[in-house]
């Protein structure tokens, strides 16, 4: 009994880590008697009229969690070994480079969100992180522009939408893609044809081009992703990243409205 009654505590703990509040409701026992209430409660650490984080809407949860073992299998059975594959023969050098260059092209998204937002300093900085590092920088493949103190302003339509007070919407776990919510997902297509249609690849209007560098990308992405499907060993673990996810996108959009350059 001892023993069960431990591995009923240590998985009420890492619920309860994971700030999850559902699954496995039903088999705790029944409690009897008078009932201490709790030290802390929620409401007792957020403003009045605050929305309840912990509380995510999840209006296709039958389809995210079908997406989210997709993208297991997926993840584990082919994008990581790909990525590994690129690891091994690629050294951490040339690793580096490759990622700085992306970084580079992708500061259009960057300046076209840091204008919606009316962030001009920002925008400002994104300019000349991008001269900079296109010139001295060897087209992008360094970047010098951090050394000199300015910082990568990143930006992306999703948060240019909470900026201006959309509301996330339901929650999406997306094939391949990972965690995202209806507003997120909407200012990632923006932010695609944003990139397509103005940004690098419309430049070159190469066909061949832009799918190797949507390979590319893909891979650095995955490359500099530290997190594996099932890792944590939590049979929760699919509430725990839709908490999180959400906790860190409304932290960002708060961030969004406090200060122009980061």
């Amino acid at each position: 009994m001892r023993g069960r009654q431990g591995r009923g505590r240590a998985r009420l703990i890492v619920v309860a880590a994971g700030a999850i509040l559902a699954a496995g409701c039903s088999t705790l026992p029944v409690t009897t008697g008078p009932v201490e209430p709790p030290l802390r409660r929620y409401e007792d650490f957020v403003k009045p009229g605050q929305p309840n984080m912990l509380e995510v809407k999840d209006s296709v949860e039958g389809f995210n969690r079908g997406s989210y073992h997709f993208n297991y299998y997926f993840d584990e059975y082919l994008y990581r070994p790909v990525v590994r594959g690129y690891e091994i023969i690629t050294p951490d050098y040339l690793e580096d480079r490759v990622s700085d260059a992306i970084d580079n092209l992708n500061e259009i998204t960057n300046l076209t969100n840091n204008l919606f937002q009316f962030k001009l300093k920002a925008a400002g900085v994104t300019v000349s992180r991008f001269v900079i590092n296109s010139t001295v920088g060897v087209a992008g493949l360094w970047d010098p522009a951090t050394h000199f103190g300015l910082k990568r302003q990143t930006d992306d339509f999703g948060l240019t939408l909470g900026h201006y007070g959309t509301g996330g919407g339901s929650y999406l776990m997306l094939p391949v893609v990972g965690a995202s919510n209806v507003r997120d997902t909407t200012g990632f297509v923006a932010d695609l044809a944003t990139f397509n249609f103005i940004g690098p690849v419309a430049w070159v209007n190469d066909r061949t081009a832009t799918w190797v560098y949507s390979g590319v990308y893909a891979v650095d992405r995955r490359h500099r992703t530290p997190f594996r499907y099932r890792q944590t060993g939590s049979p929760f673990e699919y509430e725990l990243i839709r908490t999180l996810y959400t906790m860190k996108r409304d932290f960002d959009i708060e961030q969004t409205k406090t200060k122009d350059v980061k």
